[in-house]
């Protein structure tokens, strides 16, 4: 199973996969240059648009026990997560 996700690429592949690339790249243009319609860009105007520094709130010492007590999995220093499940 892993030579058929990986393998090494052969001059004549690597050929086939820029001249494919080409083909997407120019199909993808000529589709572009067919709209008629020019697209604006957002534009979000808005008074204050900079957040004012403050002086910060008190760090909660105990958000991290929470944290870990909340969590199912977990080690001294770590949370444990799921990794790759939804493939």
């Amino acid at each position: 199973m892993s030579d058929f996700l990986f393998h090494e690429v052969s001059e004549e592949e690597k050929g086939k996969i820029k001249e494919e690339a080409k083909q997407i790249m120019d199909s993808f243009s000529k589709k572009l240059s067919r709209i008629k319609e020019k697209v604006s860009e957002p534009l979000i105007e808005r008074d204050e648009f900079e957040r004012k520094e403050g002086k910060g709130n008190e760090p909660d010492f105990d958000f991290r026990k929470r944290v870990f007590e909340n969590a199912p999995n977990k080690n001294d220093d770590f949370i444990l997560t799921e990794k790759k499940s939804w493939k």
